[in-house]
């Protein structure tokens, strides 16, 4: 079930990021103004977009600027 009709105009994006925030272990940065998607594995991000194609009907980058591995922490 979708949950927002099929036109890009229907839906907030930062409706979606809540979303995909509650939904997936990962962060949103924010860039001159502009979110950009933080994730912990290619795994997580496919499903992400998916999430976001199958739920939404639009495309990753139609919500989130750009995307980005976390870096792993440094150990001391």
């Amino acid at each position: 079930m979708k949950i927002v009709a099929a036109s890009r105009e229907s839906v907030e994006q930062d409706y979606v990021i809540d979303h995909v925030t509650d939904l997936f272990q990962c962060r949103v940065l924010w860039c001159e103004g502009r979110p950009c998607l933080e994730y912990d594995s290619q795994e997580e991000l496919n499903r992400i977009s998916e999430y976001i194609k199958a739920n939404f009907d639009i495309e990753l980058f139609d919500v989130f600027f750009t995307a980005i591995e976390s870096l792993p922490p440094e150990e001391f």
